[in-house]
């Protein structure tokens, strides 16, 4: 039998703790994003009897297996257990068990015991490998995990909210949700399926100005993230026209069916990006800074505008100006990654360029932050404290994957290939300092960019093993 152990302090009740595990979201969010879990099908939460099926990686190669647990044991708040009923492994059983450490700390401990097909010789074979995966799968869940604590004890009163949130499927919707609903917040989703699929969705559908929010409870507040993806594809004409309309239409719908209600939301969060300062080349950029003149600086400076029906109803409304969002799961890095792993990783033309970054994480803590931050309001930059050139970006990617990164992709090229898409996402140079977030309080989780890439990778400074499992 393998055997392995991990435990984390943390600093809440045993009762939170647990009620925490037991909330929608807490498997997708403790799933690692270098090697994420897909959920098929769930049958209950953690209670004895409750069922999932799950999708994942389960060896070294990059192959998808079906797994299924079925949970065997539910002792509030001590312990929960799960077992797999059919998968990759001949035995495996997760044990969760939460101890006191006094009336607001308690010890959490994940025992897991298993063993492999081929069991007793793939055990002596495989004991290493496993290990190895685990402990880097338990560092980054009981690390987002106390992250996830902390942030929710420092906000005010922990009362539950009902939020409502547009673009919930995207790269930032998909990670924010979990965040919110494992604190115990209420998340209504609006989607353009119709009917909606699930009891906490609204259908909504911009182009045609359709919105019905009466039927809601009232809102605590508002989360709008869904636009065009201003990244996939060379920006022709009909592209542009689709970028612009799609976030002008969306925000100025969402923005005046919430200042029509009765009942306002107390505070609306708006998506932006710092492509709203365009290419300033080494300029510091704070909130006070004034718009670009790059095509993405106007969509930015027109979507925020689109708001104003909320501002103008009273309502305390923040534009996110989110930076370059790090995230194996989508955005600029998974587009990188296959690359730098393979060691074809490299510059983008001389290099020199300000990439302004920002962790996911960090993206959804930030969030989280302003929406119970009663002094935030107008823009606010989502990047991290410290900048680097893409050169630098380049660099310390290669480092954290262990691989070389001698390449260097002429700016030419990607203009030829990119056109103006490329010229302003990939060549544009821009600096950009959260200011408005640390003077609030903010304290980001990963404030330099080895921090938030291990995190994010599955991997500890200066590790450049060759294990093909988190990179």
């Amino acid at each position: 039998m393998f055997e392995f152990s991990k435990s984390v302090k943390l600093p809440v009740s045993v009762e939170e703790a647990f009620n925490w595990h037991a909330r929608p979201g807490a498997l997708e969010r403790l799933s690692p994003p270098w090697d994420p879990v897909t959920v098929l099908h769930r049958s209950g939460t953690i209670r004895a009897g409750d069922r999932a099926t799950l999708k994942i990686k389960a060896g070294p190669l990059p192959l998808a297996v079906r797994w299924q647990a079925v949970h065997t044991r539910y002792e509030p708040p001590r312990l929960f257990q799960d077992r797999q009923e059919k998968g990759p492994f001949a035995f495996w059983e997760h044990t969760h068990l939460f101890e006191p450490r006094g009336r607001e700390t308690c010890l959490l401990t994940d025992r897991i015991g298993c063993r492999l097909p081929g069991h007793p010789l793939s055990t002596n074979i495989a004991s290493t490998w496993l290990q190895n995966r685990l402990e880097r799968i338990f560092t980054y869940r009981h690390a987002t995990l106390l992250s996830d604590l902390e942030d929710h004890r420092r906000l005010p009163d922990g009362r539950p909210l009902t939020i409502l949130i547009s673009g919930a499927s995207g790269l930032v919707g998909s990670a924010l949700i979990p965040m919110l609903t494992t604190g115990g917040h209420r998340v209504i989703r609006l989607v353009r399926e119709k009917p909606p699929s699930g009891p906490d969705e609204i259908y909504w559908n911009p182009a045609a100005g359709l919105i019905d929010l009466q039927s809601l409870p009232p809102l605590d507040a508002v989360v709008h993230l869904s636009g065009e993806n201003i990244s996939n594809g060379r920006w022709t004409a009909a592209k542009k026209k689709r970028i612009i309309e799609s976030r002008d239409q969306s925000t100025l719908l969402l923005a005046s069916a919430i200042a029509g209600l009765d009942q306002r939301p107390s505070v609306f969060l708006c998506a932006s990006a710092i492509g709203f300062y365009g290419d300033r080349g080494t300029k510091l950029l704070t909130e006070e800074d004034t718009c670009g003149l790059d095509f993405v600086s106007g969509v930015c400076s027109r979507w925020e505008r689109s708001a104003a029906p909320a501002r103008q109803a009273g309502i305390r409304t923040v534009f996110l100006r989110i930076g370059i969002a790090l995230s194996p799961l989508g955005g600029a890095l998974a587009k990188m990654l296959p690359f730098f792993r393979l060691g074809l990783g490299g510059c983008l033309g001389d290099g020199n360029q300000f990439m302004s970054w920002i962790g996911i994480d960090d993206v959804i803590g930030a969030t989280y932050w302003a929406m119970n931050c009663s002094k935030l309001e107008g823009p606010l930059n989502l990047v991290a404290p410290a900048p680097v050139t893409n050169a630098e970006f380049t660099s310390v990617l290669s480092g954290v994957l262990g691989r070389p990164a001698a390449f260097r992709i002429p700016a030419g090229l990607i203009k030829i290939l990119y056109g103006q898409m490329g010229r302003e996402l990939s060549l544009a140079s821009t600096r950009v300092l959260p200011e408005k977030l640390l003077a609030s309080g903010y304290r980001f989780r990963h404030p330099s960019l080895q921090q938030a890439l291990c995190h994010l990778l599955g991997r500890e400074p200066g590790d450049n093993s060759d294990d093909p499992d988190p990179a």
